[in-house]
């Protein structure tokens, strides 16, 4: 392995203009690391391939996708049951 790099005169992502522009356009994203089995990930690879995006785009959208269905309107019943689970807990 090569160790004789110079990075002294490096710069920060953060005072790279492209970079910086980047990340303002990612929006509100979380960078995470997780761990995902590998074929699960070349399946992700393919169907991206196919839908011309990248493969951690299509992961977002599955995972946006499952939450849909399980999303809990929060109505003014729901937000009194709520308030008192939060109540008697103190």
């Amino acid at each position: 392995m090569k160790t004789d790099n110079d990075f002294s005169k490096a710069k920060r992502a953060k005072n790279v203009p492209h970079l910086t522009k980047l990340r303002e356009q990612a929006g509100p994203k979380t960078r995470i690391t997780i761990m995902l089995d590998s074929d699960v990930i070349e399946e992700y690879r393919r169907r991206a391939a196919a839908a011309g995006t990248g493969y951690q785009t299509e992961i977002n959208r599955a995972l946006r996708e499952y939450l849909k269905p399980h999303e809990v309107p929060l109505t003014e019943e729901r937000l009194r049951q709520v308030l008192r689970e939060e109540l008697q807990a103190v």
